[in-house]
């Protein structure tokens, strides 16, 4: 009877998981990491420095990528004469000063760049006009001479 009644109401927090039942799984599972993993210690040893190191690439990686971003951010700051960035400015010093921006990005800002360059210029404006059709232009001209000279002769006696 003491039995039953001890199995039924046990221990109260092991049903909860918070303490006392938890002696049949630790006894399951190895002490040992490298036993669990299936290797020996140094081979566990050698994989986890692999890891790690790995880790360590894929984020200087990273950081040096977003601070190629940040680096082109600047430089269109710079180029559209917007606020500096603090945080892209930080961004760069953690990532050194050896930080250039990707060729493709910087060809992309370069071609955009001579085009808005060319566009200013008054070669610029003579291709445009080269791109218009000239007829067409003609015609606009001789209209708009022909109607300032009947508003002119309507307003003035002497014409």
């Amino acid at each position: 009877m003491a039995f039953l009644l001890k199995s039924m109401i046990g221990n109260p927090l092991s049903g909860m998981g918070l303490g006392g039942g938890g002696d049949k799984e630790e006894e399951a599972t190895p002490s040992d990491p490298a036993k669990a993993a299936g290797m020996t210690r140094e081979e566990y040893e050698e994989y986890q420095k692999q890891l790690v190191e790995e880790k360590m690439e894929r984020d200087a990686d990273f950081l040096h990528k977003k601070a190629e971003r940040a680096t082109l951010r600047v430089c269109l700051r710079e180029k559209y004469r917007l606020p500096k960035s603090e945080q892209d400015e930080n961004m760069i010093e953690m990532a050194g000063d050896d930080v250039d921006v990707p060729e493709e990005l910087l060809k992309m800002v370069d071609e955009d760049a001579t085009e808005e360059e060319g566009k200013d210029s008054i070669i610029g404006q003579f291709q445009n006009l080269q791109n218009m059709d000239i007829d067409q232009l003609k015609e606009k001209a001789t209209a708009t001479v022909t109607e300032l000279k009947s508003k002119a002769e309507e307003k003035c006696s002497v014409m």
